[in-house]
């Protein structure tokens, strides 16, 4: 499972990134690189999405495990 978070992990990472510059620049590099409004587009912005959702259990991880 860790692996996994961690793949999520990047995924929301470039999703922030994206974000940040849609911000600060008004630059959608998702839709730069895949084309506005195409399938690979939103596949990206999917991704991204359930990685995030994926990401809160790095939130609660630390109730899972006993301080020892």
């Amino acid at each position: 499972m860790e692996s996994i978070q961690k793949v999520c992990l990047v995924f929301t990472i470039i999703g922030a990134i994206n974000w940040g510059l849609i911000g600060f620049f008004d630059f959608n590099l998702v839709s730069a690189l895949f084309q506005e409004n195409s399938v690979i587009t939103r596949i990206v912005y999917s991704l991204v999405g359930i990685c995030g959702l994926i990401n809160i259990g790095l939130l609660f991880n630390h109730i899972n495990h006993d301080p020892e």
